[in-house]
């Protein structure tokens, strides 16, 4: 998946009134403004309510779901091999996101209000998840050498302390 795949997903979101925010390691890539590694899809966070619209947005590009987790998350694939990973996520009363079941211990994952921020992906300003959030939900498994990349990047970056295993 590439910055312009990105950009382009985010114009048919946009045309559709969808407004995802990135997770993984384009939303890393985002919060450092600039990309540093190949990246085989793209997270992205969305409304639960809104997952359907979204499914269908995507299908209407020629994505396809391969992965049907709901409500955990869905994943989509196209004919060339893009990957689209939906993180659908339910509100609460103080406008924190829950996505269900999806800590590695099977309790729900927050995604608290004040860690959804801004980066930049090809120059152009986009929502990810913050720093601290992404550190969080990569703690609690055993991290891939990407993950030790990503997190040591987010760590010199903004100087946020790493969990055990990425040191």
């Amino acid at each position: 998946m590439e910055a312009r795949d990105v950009l382009d997903l985010l114009d048919v979101f946009a045309e559709d009134g969808i407004d995802p925010v990135l997770d993984g390691g384009w939303g890393i890539d985002a919060l450092l403004g600039a990309q540093h590694r190949d990246h085989e899809d793209l997270d992205l966070v969305v409304l639960l309510a809104e997952l359907d619209r979204v499914v269908a947005s995507l299908a209407s590009v020629g994505f396809a779901l391969v992965e049907d987790l709901r409500p955990t998350r869905a994943v989509l694939r196209d004919a060339a091999g893009r990957q689209v990973d939906l993180h659908p996520v339910r509100p609460d009363d103080d406008g924190d996101l829950w996505q269900a079941g999806a800590n590695p211990d099977g309790t729900d994952a927050r995604y608290p209000a004040g860690e959804i921020t801004t980066g930049w992906v090809g120059g152009r300003s986009v929502r990810c998840i913050g720093a601290q959030l992404q550190v969080a939900h990569h703690s609690g498994y055993e991290p891939r050498s990407r993950d030790r990349h990503d997190l040591d990047l987010l760590q010199r970056q903004f100087g946020i302390s790493l969990p055990d295993g990425y040191r």
